[in-house]
């Protein structure tokens, strides 16, 4: 058995983290003390894994709750979900440390970088990851509807709709010095919603929730800080603009 101060050493929470799963009902200590203190079992190391991997994946932790309390919830088969996420999530790190090399090397002058390999590491999983998130967050009809959609685009349809985000997104860049007001970013804005039909389609309260995502959302504005450190914020004030013009 591991009291709480152990089990927070070793996985490296604190135990505020261990009490509060306790107290809704995510992770209870195999027994209580007569003295009050909690003590865990080698179980509850293996739930907790599960539960710290979950977050790592930015899985809130009332969804991982209901996964977890899932009758047929088995651990060899999450595992091998966790393994499958995390690849991804590496593969797409070393595409954003690639980008990021190729334009250190354009900035110092040894290399030069097309406008498509300045947007490479936001590959066809990533685009879709966007539409996807954003979809989350009202209706999980939407999503179904959009993966479907997304599914029945050809090779070349893909690319296409790709390297028209890209330029979207490299146009606004260029325009950000005129102000998010501007007829130029705002022209740019309106070209952003149409290519969202691609995935779907997006009412205006829906158009400031998307831009508020990606601002506030740390993996969202980390891949829009590769493209600019604004942009990210620039567009929350330039698609709040849009919809009050609206």
């Amino acid at each position: 058995m591991f009291t709480v101060k152990e089990i927070s050493k070793m996985a490296g929470i604190t135990p505020r983290t261990l009490h509060y799963y306790d107290e809704i009902g995510l992770l209870k200590p195999s027994r209580v003390g007569v003295n009050g203190y909690r003590y865990y079992g080698d179980e509850c190391l293996l739930h907790l894994q599960q539960i710290l991997l979950y977050r790592e994946l930015d899985m809130p932790l009332e969804d991982i709750k209901k996964i977890m309390g899932r009758r047929d919830f088995e651990l060899l088969s999450a595992l091998e979900k966790h393994k499958q996420e995390l690849r991804k999530r590496i593969e797409q790190m070393e595409r954003l440390v690639n980008t990021v090399d190729l334009t250190i090397d354009h900035l110092k002058g040894k290399k030069e970088m097309s406008n498509k390999q300045l947007f490479s590491a936001f590959s066809e999983e990533q685009q879709a990851e966007y539409a996807k998130e954003a979809e989350t967050m009202y209706d999980p009809a939407i999503v179904r509807s959009s993966n479907e959609k997304w599914k029945n685009y050809t090779a070349v349809q893909k690319q296409r709709i790709l390297d028209e985000g890209n330029v979207i997104y490299t146009d606004i860049i260029k325009a950000m010095p005129k102000g998010a007001a501007s007829a130029e970013v705002q022209a740019c804005i309106q070209r952003w919603r149409d290519h969202m039909a691609n995935f779907w389609v997006p009412n205006l309260e829906q158009l400031v929730g998307l831009a508020h995502h990606y601002n506030d959302d740390p993996r969202f504005n980390a891949n829009f800080d590769k493209m600019h450190p604004d942009l990210a914020t620039f567009m929350l004030e330039a698609v709040t603009i849009y919809v009050d013009n609206q």
